[in-house]
């Protein structure tokens, strides 16, 4: 990863323009292809950025661009859209690149591996019929949290979070649809499990077909008593 901060403004076009304005600011240069850039504050989201595929293009500046005090311009090019992200560079205060090596990935929190391990051992929590196939169904992507079948025998893919957000179904989502495209398991269908389901999480997985359950831990631990509640 290649780390700048530099006094730059920034200005983009493609399916809308955005312009910013002169100021200090991170450049980040991934080693996926992808350029964010960042200011220091105001939000953990980039203010612009380019994904990728993309290629970047370092440019002279004019006279006229020298005289506004320009040293440098940056175009960064999206392959597949056109689109384009130009960075015009007046100072660099530091330029540092750094090899972070292979990323592990994310490891699950206690509570949400005992989860998946839980719904494991009771399938049938996501409807009668249900079945196991195996857990951490890998992918080329990544591993699906749980691989089962549902009453008809059709696939089902489970993605299983603590606090289901937009983002996990987004995950489920890329996901089912490379799961889709094998032969062997298609028809794929997705479950969306978490303790808690954000409600515009809901929204995006039933608009996209994916069905959401609200697991009980304690139910799933046989921790609940019956006796102890109102209701």
């Amino acid at each position: 990863m290649r780390l700048v901060i530099a006094q730059c403004s920034v200005d983009y076009a493609g399916r809308l323009t955005a312009h910013l304005p002169m100021a200090t600011r991170l450049i980040m240069l991934k080693s996926d292809g992808s350029v964010l850039i960042h200011s220091d504050g105001g939000s953990y989201k980039p203010l612009n950025w380019m994904t990728p595929p993309c290629t970047v293009r370092h440019i002279e500046p004019d006279t006229e661009q020298e005289e506004a005090g320009l040293t440098e311009l940056w175009e960064v090019s999206q392959t597949k859209t056109g689109d384009r992200l130009v960075i015009s560079i007046a100072e660099v205060l530091a330029d540092d690149s750094y090899e972070f090596g292979v990323d592990p990935g994310l490891v699950k929190d206690g509570v949400e591996a005992h989860l998946q391990e839980l719904l494991a051992e009771h399938i049938e929590t996501l409807g009668e019929g249900y079945s196991l196939v195996r857990r951490e169904y890998m992918t080329a992507i990544g591993p699906v949290d749980i691989l089962a079948r549902d009453d008809g025998q059709k696939s089902v893919a489970v993605e299983i979070k603590r606090r289901g957000d937009i983002d996990g179904v987004e995950q489920l989502t890329r996901y089912l649809e490379l799961m889709n495209r094998d032969p062997l398991l298609s028809p794929v269908n997705g479950v969306f499990a978490a303790q808690e389901i954000k409600p515009q999480a809901r929204t995006l997985a039933e608009d996209r077909g994916i069905r959401c359950v609200v697991l009980d831990y304690d139910a799933l631990r046989g921790m609940d008593d019956p006796e102890t509640r109102l209701f």
